[in-house]
């Protein structure tokens, strides 16, 4: 469903005109450009002497009154626009000519060389460069620029938003989830451009983009530019993908998630495997046994209704503790079949979720509240339902209205809903809920010991070969059937798991990067310096509430 959001006039006309004739980025109002162009030349022209005592800003309606609005019906096609560096073994594309260094480290999407250090964060993708290393101007002190750049930006993210739904238009499943105006929606798919015509105005924006950043001085614009930037070369990269592009495994990783994985050998988990054979011992191969033994955890059908709704009341009720929910959110829960993946949240706006369980394959009692949490609370549904409270509602930023699915947005997502899961549910508190409140559910016999629960959690250690998998399958290093034989070995899954986990990269392809190593990130982010738990809420909530990017989480 989806929610109509009241818009002011003048935001609503430049939606309708956005979708109905964008073809490229807005100029900036002629009449402004001269004044603002004139004060840069006249203080760069300047001779050096003292700095003139400071005037007082001024007021708002001063402000108001002084700056015109950006005309939405002017286009402009910007040249000189800064690129992702190009695929592997092509050449670089040579600075633009306009004299100005432009930058060519973009942040969230650039990953320099991983660290040579082996600390317990060093598989981790390495920070980008500090900002202060980038090649690109200091704030605009100018308040008429700065005022004109931020409505230059409330320009672009709605068209960011309309050419995302235009994009929706040409790749099924490439919209998440939408709930900005019905009127933009209708607008911008009646007529949706070619993906040509789509690349050339995704392009135009980052270029627009680019050139008001320096003119940005409040902080949490600058966050916001760098988020619709960071948006935009995720579109750009899909919208190549489609017209047939290939890169590497990591490449397309980088391009599309905002962080390049550092993958181990698959021999490094054999160790894990050592592990796990231990607590699992027997003739025959070792997923085998695994699966036998995990299979006695199986939630029979006609209880799985009563064993979800009670694993997710339980997510909700540790959230609520901790972050404050919206007023009526809600969520209606599905038991799916024919899909590549376990389960999935369908955010529907006006803080309400369809969140779907996939019944394909056996559904094993550790599985309720992993997606419980993983899709609800604190997971999926939190975060959706926080950024329309805070970020559309709250601050009036249409661009979070939309969620394109292959985007640097998808990495805080999963990685959020992942930890998620440990960050609900801490130490013994798992094995206390699953033993005295599921397994009676779902009529199992809880075990005398707690070799299940040391056997999940010995498991985890092999999350990360499923992403080493990935990029040899993907890479063209191994064929399908190998693929699914490693996956069987590695992450200790029957053959029909393991053809539905390859099932998944074949329609995902890199995005598979987002759980475990989005994971990885958020838990290395949010524990560092081993805070108190009101503090790790505290952290985890600002991440899912404010503008983040996967590079915002990385240690610098």
């Amino acid at each position: 469903m989806i929610q109509r959001l009241r818009l002011s006039p003048k935001l609503l006309c430049a939606a309708l005109l956005t979708a109905a004739t964008l073809s490229g980025c807005y100029a900036l109002d002629p009449e402004m450009k001269r004044t603002v162009e004139a004060r840069k030349a006249q203080g760069s022209a300047a001779p050096a002497s003292p700095a003139p005592a400071p005037t007082p800003a001024p007021t708002a309606t001063a402000s108001n009154a002084a700056v015109p609005e950006v005309d939405v019906r002017r286009i402009e096609v910007v040249r000189g626009m800064t690129a992702l560096p190009p695929p592997s073994g092509a050449p670089a594309t040579s600075p633009a000519d306009s004299g100005e260094p432009r930058a060519t480290i973009i942040p969230g999407l650039t990953a320099l060389p991983p660290p040579s250090s082996s600390g317990p964060e060093a598989d981790l993708p390495p920070p980008p460069a500090p900002a202060t290393d980038w090649p690109v101007r200091a704030a605009a002190t100018d308040p008429a620029a700065a005022t004109l750049a931020g409505q230059t930006v409330d320009a672009i993210a709605t068209a960011y938003v309309s050419l995302s739904l235009e994009i929706g238009t040409h790749e099924k499943g490439y919209i998440d989830a939408y709930y900005g105006p019905q009127s933009l929606l209708d607008a911008s798919t009646a007529a949706p451009r070619d993906q040509k015509a789509l690349l050339v105005s995704t392009r135009q924006l980052i270029a627009k983009l680019e050139e008001i950043a320096p003119d940005l001085s409040d902080p949490i614009e600058r966050q916001r530019r760098a988020f619709l930037a960071a948006q935009l070369r995720a579109a750009e990269t899909r919208l190549m993908m489609m017209g047939g592009a290939r890169f590497s495994f990591a490449e397309e990783a980088e391009r599309l998630f905002g962080v390049r994985p550092a993958l181990k050998p698959l021999k490094s988990y054999d160790a894990a495997l050592a592990t796990v054979d231990a607590l699992v011992p027997g003739d025959g191969p070792l997923a085998t046994r695994v699966e036998a033994y995990l299979d006695r955890f199986t939630i029979p059908k006609d209880r799985l209704q009563g064993v979800f709704e009670a694993a997710i009341a339980r997510c909700r009720g540790r959230t609520v503790a901790h972050v404050a929910l919206a007023p009526g959110d809600s969520f209606e829960l599905q038991f799916v079949t024919g899909k590549s993946w376990s389960g999935y949240n369908y955010y529907q706006g006006g803080y309400h979720s369809i969140i779907q369980v996939n019944t394909d394959l056996p559904i094993r009692l550790s599985r309720a509240l992993d997606l419980g949490c993983h899709e609800g609370y604190p997971g999926h549904h939190l975060l959706n339902m926080k950024l329309e409270e805070q970020m559309v509602k709250g601050r009036g930023w249409i661009e979070y209205s939309v969620y394109p699915l292959y985007s640097p947005q998808s990495l805080i997502a999963e990685g959020t809903a992942n930890y998620g899961i440990d960050l609900a549910f801490p130490g013994q508190t798992r094995p206390d809920t699953e033993r005295d409140v599921l397994m009676p559910l779902a009529g199992i016999e809880p075990p005398s010991d707690d070799r299940y629960w040391q056997l999940l959690d010995a498991m985890k250690a092999l999350t990360g070969a499923r992403l080493t998998i990935a990029q040899q399958y993907l890479d063209g290093v191994i064929d399908r059937p190998t693929a699914v034989q490693l996956t069987e070995k590695y992450l200790l899954v029957s053959p029909a798991r393991a053809e539905q986990s390859v099932s998944f990269t074949d329609q995902y392809r890199s995005y598979v990067i987002n759980y475990g190593l989005g994971e990885e990130i958020v838990r290395a982010y949010i524990e560092r310096g081993d805070p108190d738990r009101d503090e790790t809420w505290r952290r985890f909530a600002l991440i899912i509430g404010e503008p983040t990017l996967p590079s915002d989480l990385l240690a610098r």
